[in-house]
């Protein structure tokens, strides 16, 4: 890849959304936390989740990532609060599906991954796009498990 392809991935929505990450305040009680890191890069993602009835009711998260990274917890930020298990376990997989077979944009409400499509060719930042969605996924699990 060259250069200037790497600089157009960088700019546009993928950087309007990595200023504005949506609940990114650690929650104070929550029902279960999750770090991930990602070891080709080094970004790390804290995700905190609160339950009720198996859907997130508290989301906070703590991202320290690349702007591919952050933009990815933005848009799982803006419409974590509401969602199951389920439904971030669908987003995470549709979105590793876009990311390494060409699969479509992740359904609603997480339709915004659209803006990753071009990190395709990227693989080395693949990893750090999927921190959030793969600590949301492992810390609704705990808390599901804990609450059982």
């Amino acid at each position: 890849m060259a250069e200037t392809d790497l600089k157009k991935l960088y700019a546009g929505r993928i950087l309007e959304l990595a200023a504005d990450i949506p609940l990114s305040e650690r929650l104070e009680a929550p029902d279960a936390s999750v770090k991930k890191r990602s070891p080709l890069c080094g970004s790390t993602v804290t995700v905190d989740v609160a339950l009720r009835d198996g859907r997130i009711v508290g989301f906070g998260q703590d991202v320290k990532a690349c702007a591919l990274g952050q933009a990815a917890a933005s848009v799982l930020g803006a419409v974590a609060i509401g969602c199951s298990l389920t439904q971030i376990e669908t987003a995470r997989d549709q979105l590793a599906a876009m990311l390494n077979g060409n699969g479509p944009v992740p359904a609603d409400p997480f339709g915004e991954y659209a803006v990753l499509k071009p990190a395709r060719d990227f693989k080395n930042r693949h990893a750090s796009i999927m921190l959030a969605l793969d600590a949301t996924v492992e810390a609704m699990a705990i808390a599901a498990a804990e609450a059982a």
